[in-house]
């Protein structure tokens, strides 16, 4: 039987391996994995040896250079089996300690090279680029050295860099504290049930608690939740606005312009990316309101509340797909790709690169993941329902991005940026969403996956948008030394939800304080790239719907480019400019489709 349907959960030793992942495709034993993590142990200081040599000219360069690659993709391949055997069981304390020896290693390794980056500013680009000249094997690095001095002029002193390197030791203290208060500490009061009985409330029900059928325990849920926030609300305001000011100064130390400029120059995005965002999504702010209405009519609510927008729209529907037939009908949906994307993806799914069922002590959730020079390896925990054949879905087009870069590319550049990393796997979400709606005759159905949808185009595109607003103002507020009290935060972000959720909602007056629950926000300016890449992902994917083949050639040219272009221009190659508005516009115009055809089943 493919399915297990025992409702304990089986030791893995205990599963069939026909659905987990060939690891011995990294590492054919344990055994063969302790030879290389010996072997790469005593290899390490071969590369501290050439500190204070680089500036012998280019042959000793390259040769630093393909001694370090090589050194690098042997551990990526310690890293990933450690890891990955440690996912399959993580109460197995074997594999704990191969993960935590393969830690260790990263550490002996980055310190190795530490010398690298100063000894080349130090030679200086007019030196370096007399070297390209001289040997031909200097091409392969043109881009390395480019990204190397691109960020020159925000590179200080050996003195100040030290100095800062010791500050910014102590300025990740912030986003720590707020770490261990958030996951530690803070607890929030029980919430009474339908029977009277109580239901503990933590981060990880909050969200299925709000999505609820009962109207009083999604309430009941996000006043237990709210309530303790508020009693800190002075504290994590003060911590929050210390991040702030921690980001603001290192910006102003490396000469930038603001503390967004620095959080985009890392990956060569111009921050008119981030503000054209924001400016589109105003403009198409009444798609968001027409959603907010939609929601109040289908849940027949007299009064729609901030806690009601997790709430099923649709009656509850159950689609139980075997992980067979998930296959196909992932392979169905991506087959607008072509013939060899869809020849690639199967061979995938049949040989070895996903590991299938939930065992005791499995990783949660899902991810892809691998080492160069190995095919990919997908972790999922599938459970048989629909959602979780878009969770393949998406997995696989991480996996074969990885699979295109790393077959088209060097190892130095095949890594692809994370502005970029959730295109190919959303791309494929929209084709299989696209083909299921066209496929289904079934108006329960049809609704349930036109829901799905909505609530992707409402939590990724609308919200990330504008938790983004919200860090623009904020970082702006603190570059300028304004004051960001609770009271001030506060008042930004409940004006934000009123701008973006419209007037057929009640705006609730505990949403203030959601900003002080966010860990995204201690990583400064990272959130609008899951509504660009949305954004871009749904453009390319209308785009191959439609048949433009110029799209389509440009899409394999971008899973194929790893780092070797900025994100930019890697998306231009799909016919995507995400400097303009049009790919924003593109996907909105699809949210404004499926809200007619909601609108009209209701």
């Amino acid at each position: 039987m493919e399915e297990n349907k025992e409702k304990t959960v089986k030791k893995r030793q205990e599963c069939d391996p026909a659905y987990q992942w060939h690891i011995q495709d990294l590492y054919a034993s344990d055994e063969a994995w302790e030879k290389d993590y010996e072997s790469l142990t005593s290899e390490i200081q071969s590369l501290a040896a050439y500190e204070g040599r680089l500036k012998e000219g280019s042959e000793v360069f390259v040769e630093y250079m393909r001694k370090k690659e090589a050194l690098m993709k042997k551990f990526e391949a310690i890293y990933v089996y450690a890891n990955q055997r440690y996912h399959e069981d993580t109460g197995n304390s074997f594999y704990q300690g191969l993960a935590g020896k393969a830690q260790t290693l990263s550490i002996q390794l980055d310190s190795a090279v530490v010398f690298e980056e100063p000894e080349l500013l130090a030679i200086g680009k007019k030196t370096i680029d007399s070297w390209f000249t001289q040997n031909m094997d200097m091409q392969l690095y043109k881009r390395y050295f480019y990204e190397l001095f691109r960020q020159q002029k925000h590179v200080l002193s050996k003195e100040e860099e030290a100095i800062l390197a010791d500050v910014s030791d102590m300025s990740a203290d912030v986003s720590n504290i707020f770490s261990m208060f958030n996951n530690a500490d803070i607890r929030f009061p029980s919430i009474e049930g339908k029977e009277g009985e109580k239901i503990p409330v933590s981060h990880g029900r909050y969200t299925l608690l709000l999505e609820s059928r009962d109207v009083n325990i999604r309430k009941s849920a996000f006043e237990s939740v709210y309530s303790q926030y508020g009693q800190y609300r002075n504290t994590l305001a003060a911590l929050y606005a210390a991040n702030l000011k921690n980001t603001a100064f290192f910006a102003k130390k490396r000469h930038y312009n603001s503390s967004l400029e620095m959080a985009l120059e890392g990956g060569e995005i111009p921050t008119s990316v981030y503000t054209n965002l924001i400016d589109t999504v105003h403009e198409h702010m009444d798609l968001m309101h027409r959603y907010v209405s939609l929601r109040k009519k289908a849940l027949k609510a007299e009064e729609l509340h901030m806690y009601d927008l997790y709430a099923p729209m649709v009656d509850e529907f159950e689609m139980k797909v075997p992980f067979s037939k998930a296959k196909e009908i992932v392979k169905k949906g991506l087959a607008p790709l072509g013939k060899e994307y869809g020849k690639v993806l199967s061979d995938g799914m049949e040989s070895g690169w996903i590991d299938v069922y939930e065992n005791e002590g499995k990783r949660s959730g899902a991810y892809s993941w691998g080492a160069y020079g190995t095919h990919p390896y997908v972790l999922l925990n599938y459970q048989g329902n629909l959602n979780n054949v878009f969770t393949l879905a998406h997995e696989m087009g991480h996996s074969m991005h990885s699979y295109y870069s790393d077959k088209n590319q060097p190892y130095i550049y095949a890594g692809y940026r994370i502005f970029v990393a959730e295109v190919a796997s959303t791309c494929n979400e929209a084709l299989l969403m696209e083909y299921l709606l066209k496929n289904t005759e079934e108006k329960k159905e049809k609704m349930y996956l036109i829901n799905y949808f909505l609530e992707q185009f409402k939590g990724t595109l609308y919200r990330q948008t504008m938790f983004a607003e919200f860090e623009k103002i904020t970082h702006e507020m603190a570059w300028n030394k304004e004051p960001l009290t609770a009271e001030v935060l506060c008042d930004i972000y409940y004006k934000l939800n009123q701008k973006y959720f419209g007037e057929d909602i009640v705006i609730d007056k505990e949403i203030a304080l959601e900003w002080a629950r966010i860990p995204h926000f201690y990583t400064p300016f990272y959130v609008y790239q899951y509504a660009t890449g949305y954004s871009a992902a749904i453009a390319i994917s209308r785009k191959i719907l439609s048949g433009d083949e110029r799209a389509k050639e440009g899409y394999f040219k971008f899973l194929s480019g790893g780092s070797s272009m900025n994100p930019i221009d890697l998306l231009r190659l799909c016919n995507v400019d995400m400097a303009a508005k049009e790919p924003i516009e593109s996907a909105l115009k699809l949210f404004g489709e499926l809200l007619d055809e909601m609108e009209e089943m209701l």
